[in-house]
């Protein structure tokens, strides 16, 4: 999994069938600071609700992403799984 920010959303008017009504963000990598690193992605958000500014946990693996949707076939490799509410390192 990634933590990722959300830097807003792709609208195509043509596009793969398996990507019919589900929402696609552009993410960007964050470290355990949350400071970005490396480079922005797409991802295609489940039922997390995520718009831009959020915090997100991502799923970049195809198997896994097919596991959750249930579909063997679907070419997605990058799922939104849920959005962070915090982040806290050290100690609890």
């Amino acid at each position: 999994m990634n933590l990722c920010k959300v830097l807003g959303t792709v609208v195509a008017s043509e596009k793969h069938p398996a990507f019919h009504a589900r929402k696609l963000l552009v993410v960007q990598p964050l470290d355990e600071k949350q400071a970005p690193m490396g480079k922005s992605f797409l991802a295609v958000d489940h039922t997390s609700g995520a718009g831009k500014g959020d915090v997100v946990l991502v799923l970049r693996e195809g198997t896994g992403v097919r596991q959750i949707l249930q579909d063997k076939t679907l070419p997605i490799r990058s799922l939104v799984v849920g959005v962070v509410d915090k982040v806290q390192l050290g100690p609890a």
